[in-house]
């Protein structure tokens, strides 16, 4: 195998570079431990997924740099990213990452702010009189 993988993760606004090297399954985000970087416990489970479904959880370590968006646009992507790096490492995760839903890129982003109302779809309150 490869030293070392690069894939890049995305969700929303976030873009995560992952690289993806043989270890003993260390992640990194930002410089920092994986539970220092994300609170949430909910996206410590989301973030190790990839690595859990394809059981490989102690065989790699997990290198990210993210930029942009909140914290959970950034697990997504890094998510995203692990996903499309396991895939290099060995095409035959390609069916169970697929099931998972973990290679596709979720589309969905913000909406943007129409003119005369105060959000996207939020218009200014009504009152008749």
């Amino acid at each position: 195998m490869k030293q070392a993988v690069l894939a890049t993760g995305r969700r929303k606004t976030s873009v995560a570079k992952v690289w993806v090297t043989p270890g003993s399954g260390k992640i990194i985000v930002n410089r920092r431990p994986l539970d220092e970087y994300f609170g949430l416990e909910t996206l410590k489970v989301d973030v190790k997924k990839p690595l859990e479904v394809t059981n490989t959880a102690g065989r790699f370590d997990v290198i990210a740099s993210v930029k942009g968006g909140g914290f959970t646009g950034q697990a997504g992507a890094v998510r995203h990213g692990i996903a499309r790096a396991l895939l290099k490492i060995d095409e035959e995760f390609r069916p169970v990452l697929k099931k998972e839903g973990f290679l596709t890129r979720d589309p969905r982003m913000k909406e943007r702010k129409k003119y005369g109302l105060k959000k996207a779809r939020r218009a200014p309150q009504f009152s008749k009189r």
